[in-house]
């Protein structure tokens, strides 16, 4: 797996390699608005993580999961992990893990 001193380098690495879609993380399942697409924890696979920590603050740490679900749809989703990590369900927080 790569390494990135970034988040923007990371998700243009992504991007290239055909994860072109953004993912939002919901409380049960995460979301891509562009295909009104919902995934439950069982419809998809995290592929790669990375991790970043805020250089003035632990408020600007963050998670990036390169994602693909079942039927092949291939995207990112960037979340804040801590404080911020705490609203999804049991069942996305192992698939997230």
């Amino acid at each position: 797996m790569e390494t990135y001193d970034t988040l923007s380098e990371a998700i243009n690495s992504l991007q290239k390699r055909g994860y072109t879609y953004d993912f939002n993380l919901k409380h049960e399942h995460i979301e891509c608005n562009a295909l009104k697409l919902k995934l439950h924890p069982e419809d998809f696979q995290v592929d790669e993580v990375y991790r970043f920590e805020g250089m003035s603050s632990t408020d600007d740490n963050s998670v990036l999961y390169a994602i693909h679900s079942k039927k092949g749809v291939k995207g990112a989703l960037v979340d804040a992990y801590g404080v911020y990590a705490e609203n999804i369900s049991e069942a996305m927080r192992k698939k997230l893990k």
